[in-house]
């Protein structure tokens, strides 16, 4: 049996262009980071003909937990058991777990994380001898976020390093480890979750304006992380998609309004993130969060 630890990621930095004919794509520029809140891949090997079972499931400690409400053979874990499988012409007979912690539609890459750690567990643990460059062809056919969370570095507990990614998602030049004094944060956990699609439909409907990518490469290549310049091109029109995302920001945004915090929203939504100045600082906005809007769950973290 090997399980293996899905990290999520944050958007320290989100730029997005026009979209791109003819598929519509937007290319991006952004700092990715992966946090200490992870799922959990599990997978035992199986004798060989027997059917391979999957189960998806939350956590006991999963800080929002919804309802799995999605057919098993959409989950992307499940998929990319049957994309290496294909890629290595043969069964690979597992009994697969998923049990989740990071939020349904957080933009958090929740999903793409679990799809990642499937697959790189299956190379483990059958042996296939794939590696990081081959499995993340094989994951172009699945998502664009997902190639990111397949890193050289990464093991059953190690994330993937940081990166500025590129391109439709495919570029990936990995960087340095935040340092431990700077890699304390805080996410909250709106009751809702906002959708993609809706959410690029609603970017598509603002004047257009060319890719920041200068302005991304700038900040991650700066001596550690400035919360009062970090941006997200997609803030705004999740706000527009989900108003209550709008009210939630503006509510955290009040309650943290102190010298070095500054809250800030990851990928499409609705994950808010704020920097801390140290695990003490961290506790403290998770209380004046609990006090300014009850119905959010807020937690402790770092970058990892």
């Amino acid at each position: 049996m090997l399980t293996w630890r899905a990290h999520a990621k944050i958007n320290l930095a989100l730029a997005v262009g026009p979209a791109a004919p003819p598929r519509g794509y937007h290319p991006i520029a952004s700092w990715f980071a992966c946090v200490g809140l992870h799922d959990e891949v599990e997978l035992t090997a199986l004798g060989e003909g027997e059917p391979s079972a999957w189960r998806i499931e939350w956590a006991a400690d999963a800080p929002r937990p919804t309802p799995i409400d999605w057919p098993i053979e959409r989950d992307l874990a499940v998929r990319a058991h049957r994309a290496v499988e294909s890629a290595v012409h043969r069964a690979l007979p597992v009994r697969g777990v998923v049990r989740k912690r990071v939020p349904v539609g957080a933009g958090m890459g929740g999903g793409s994380a679990d799809c990642a750690a499937a697959m790189m567990g299956l190379d483990r643990l059958f042996d296939l001898g794939l590696g990081a460059a081959r499995l993340r062809e094989i994951a172009g056919a699945l998502g664009s976020d997902i190639a990111f969370f397949i890193d050289e570095e990464c093991g059953p507990e190690r994330a993937a390093r940081p990166a500025l990614v590129t391109g439709f998602g495919e570029r990936i030049e990995r960087l340095g480890r935040v340092p431990r004094e700077q890699s304390h944060l805080v996410l909250f956990f709106p009751p809702f979750g906002c959708p993609t699609g809706p959410v690029y439909q609603a970017f598509d409907q603002l004047p257009p304006r060319p890719l920041r990518e200068g302005d991304v490469r700038a900040l991650a290549a700066g001596p550690g992380i400035d919360g009062a310049r970090l941006f997200n091109d997609l803030a705004a029109p999740a706000a527009q998609v989900e108003p209550r995302l709008a009210g939630a920001l503006a509510r955290m945004r009040s309650a943290m309004r102190e010298p070095g915090a500054h809250v800030h929203v990851t990928g499409s939504g609705s994950t808010m993130f704020a920097l801390a100045q140290g695990e003490e600082h961290a506790r403290a906005i998770v209380e004046k969060a609990c006090s300014a809007a009850p119905e959010i769950v807020a937690i402790t973290t770092m970058l990892v």
